[in-house]
């Protein structure tokens, strides 16, 4: 088959745009569908790749080989108060599990911590229902962030659990506005509590709004004032030490606790040892299913603007009928009239492409910005979407060209 040259290829990119000219409002509309569709792609490739990016940031805070203690993870919610047997016969995690893990050789840090949910208060403002962990001074270690003001716990505030706490900045300002919140009392999920500290948190792929880490109390402190779901809001986060593997570091935990609770070899766990890896695993196949779900919307929106190309491809030919006579009567191929409402057919969905890129990469920041998440632009998902759209063009331009193509000579010349 032969080749396009390029300035048989330029030539009919210039006949496209000048009739998409002539019908600005019917090609505009024609545009639509695919641009819709396309924005749609771009939106949703903008979010999931800034949470995926931001995951990945998080995992690295803690480190890859950093691994948490449950009682139960499972990607099934259960009633608390519908409980199967097989999740009621396994006890709660204990500070006599963390003491025993920490002991580990193969180990650099284990604690019991918990999170609860609780509302901030000073001075007659409140916040709305904001994570709350008891944990100890080593919480920016496996978290993330950074003190900004003040102090972190002291080791007897630890072990006495005292009413203190590391209060979230954008919390602080919130509740206290230009008042300075250190050695201030403020209620943390109804308790009076003194205010010692300053924290911002890394950016968190998990908190969804209203859920953001609000405050951090001494874990004693946190089991003896409020009420806690010993199923979802204990565990153990484990970090090994400096050159051992994380699937050492786990077959040592195992073993310590299946020992401890006295599990005979024919036993299975009556706990779980959660990886960063399923953390990720599970949160990458929650994003998949959202983004595939986000792609059979935007298809069914490229196929509507595919239609609306074939449509308006045909109203096309017949408005120019006498044209393509004429062009054949110069001698233009059959091949040729096929390219030229071809490449029009392209040009059109090509340009939808483009501009559903633009508003779709716009319309991710914006998201992604409410959502305090920072998204890198898509490339391969640019060009993914615009040949999608070209391609669309070439699909569905088939059958108008086709019929262009195939034009009696003498009766479109005679067309009026």
């Amino acid at each position: 088959m032969r080749l396009v040259s390029v300035d048989q290829l330029r030539e009919n990119v210039g006949i496209a745009i000048d009739a998409l000219r002539v019908s600005k409002m019917r090609s505009a509309l024609t545009i639509l569908g695919v641009v819709i569709g396309v924005a749609t792609v771009m939106t949703m490739a903008s979010i999931v790749q800034g949470v995926r990016d931001q995951i990945l940031d998080t995992i690295n805070i803690a480190g890859p080989s950093t691994f948490y203690v449950m009682k139960l993870f499972s990607t099934t919610l259960v009633d608390p108060q519908m409980l199967p047997k097989y999740i009621r016969v396994r006890p709660d995690l204990t500070q006599g599990d963390a003491q025993r893990i920490a002991e580990l050789p193969q180990v650099q840090y284990a604690s019991l911590w918990t999170q609860v949910l609780g509302r901030l208060e000073y001075a007659g403002t409140r916040s709305q229902a904001t994570s709350v962990f008891g944990a100890d001074d080593r919480f920016p270690e496996i978290q993330g962030g950074e003190l900004l003001q003040g102090r972190w716990f002291t080791k007897s505030e630890l072990r006495s659990g005292k009413a203190v706490v590391v209060l979230d900045d954008a919390q602080s300002r919130r509740l206290f506005g230009r008042e300075r919140a250190i050695g201030k009392t403020m209620n943390v999920g109804g308790r009076p509590m003194e205010v010692i500290g300053i924290y911002t948190p890394p950016l968190n792929a998990f908190a969804p709004p209203g859920q953001e880490t609000g405050a951090i109390v001494p874990f004693l402190f946190a089991w003896h004032a409020y009420r806690i779901d010993k199923l979802n809001g204990l565990f153990i986060p484990v970090k090994p030490q400096p050159g051992v593997t994380a699937r050492d570091a786990e077959d040592a935990v195992r073993v310590a606790l299946r020992e401890s609770r006295h599990l005979r070899p024919a036993e299975k766990d009556n706990f779980d040892l959660v990886s960063q890896d399923q953390l990720l695993n599970t949160v990458m196949s929650i994003t998949d299913i959202f983004f595939l779900v986000m792609i059979a919307l935007a298809s069914v929106a490229l196929m509507v603007g595919g239609i609306g190309v074939m449509a308006i491809m045909m109203v096309s030919v017949t408005a120019r009928t006498r044209e393509i006579g004429v062009r054949k009567a110069l001698g233009a191929t059959r091949r040729d009239i096929l390219l030229q409402f071809l490449i029009e057919a392209a040009t059109l969905t090509g340009i939808g492409g483009v501009l559903g890129v633009l508003f779709g990469v716009l319309a991710g920041r914006v998201v992604t910005g409410l959502l305090n998440v920072k998204a890198d632009f898509p490339y391969e998902y640019t060009a993914i979407a615009v040949a999608v759209s070209v391609a669309i063009g070439l699909v569905f331009g088939v059958v108008p060209a086709r019929r262009a193509a195939r034009m009696d000579p003498i009766e479109a010349l005679r067309h009026e």
